[in-house]
């Protein structure tokens, strides 16, 4: 293989991550840089072009790169294009692939940070060899990548797979990031077990390790760090976040017929503290045809890397 390696960009509302990895998912070398010190897209291009060529250079890697891949909040597969973040400090449309395309004179190809993450699976991870799977990661938010047939599914304008948002609690339900209530995201993310311990602390007053934790400070950390020590409050908080995961899990079956769900990000380290209620409600709310043939896994990617990863699988594709 002439160049044997490709480059991962994965870009985050604080950090942005690299890495040169090459094509058995090994990460040859990383760096990261801060993408919130720029209010400018153009000094943050400037500073990763720096940044990753110097990274290449060190590893006798400059002209042995096949493509770069990059995965973005709201990226856009079709177009290239991060389109209206709301945790970036760039507004509006970002021609971000074309800008590093011209930098490096390297292909480049881009997509939503979820998307990254199911790509990154079926090339390195769990979802290896599997043509039907659903990837959600459950983190800060809750991402979704849809894979059918072996292929990504981006729909007609390359947003498709926003599972985060759709609607499980209507009628009063909780406001999301989004500006609508009562989306999953709301619930079942890292910052969604955080609103649940508060409002369990609020309305109940059976004793709980978590009372000692100044309200507005409580994290999904802290609450998964009372359930394992059997504070009977936490483990009830991941009961809830659970079942109402399962029981979304239950009608995403009916849409795709996945083989898998694979769980990604903070919250998958909970293992069956989540995992159990998950699997209870999402089998008592199947569908009959669908009962028994959906396993929910848990990534086989280090956290650290399945960014990076993931935008890299990209990069063996990009034209």
């Amino acid at each position: 293989m002439s160049k044997p390696y490709v480059v991962g960009i994965d870009i985050g509302g604080t950090n942005t991550v690299f890495g040169i990895v090459d094509a058995r998912g090994t990460i040859i070398a990383s760096g990261s840089i801060k993408t919130n010190k720029f209010n400018e897209v153009e000094d943050y291009v400037n500073e990763l072009h720096t940044e990753l060529l110097r990274l290449l250079e060190q590893n006798n890697a400059t002209d042995k790169i096949m493509g770069i891949g990059v995965g973005a909040p709201n990226g856009n597969y079709f177009n290239g294009t991060i389109e209206f973040a709301p945790n970036l400090p760039w507004r509006g449309v970002i021609p971000l692939a074309q800008m590093l395309t011209d930098r490096f004179s390297i292909p480049v190809s881009l997509t939503n940070d979820a998307n990254a993450a199911a790509i990154g699976e079926m090339t390195y991870g769990a979802a290896r060899g599997l043509k039907d799977f659903i990837m959600i990661t459950l983190g800060t938010g809750v991402g979704s990548g849809i894979v059918i047939n072996g292929q990504l599914v981006y729909g007609h304008d390359g947003f498709a797979g926003e599972l985060g948002h759709v609607i499980v609690r209507p009628n009063n339900g909780r406001l999301c990031g989004c500006g609508r209530t009562g989306c999953l995201e709301a619930y079942t993310s890292a910052t969604g077990v955080a609103r649940t311990a508060r409002e369990f602390l609020e309305v109940r007053n059976e004793p709980s390790s978590l009372r000692q934790i100044p309200i507005q400070d409580i994290t999904s950390k802290d609450v998964y760090d009372a359930a394992i020590t059997g504070d009977k409050l936490a483990l009830e908080i991941f009961d809830y976040t659970g079942k109402i995961l399962g029981e979304a899990f239950a009608n995403f079956i009916a849409f795709s017929s996945p083989k898998a769900i694979i769980l990604f990000g903070g919250l998958a380290k909970a293992g069956d503290l989540i995992l159990k209620p998950i699997k209870e409600a999402m089998d008592r709310n199947t569908l009959n045809i669908y009962k028994g043939k959906v396993k929910v896994m848990f990534s086989e990617l280090k956290e650290s890397d399945a960014a990076v990863l993931g935008a890299s699988a990209l990069g063996w594709e990009a034209k």
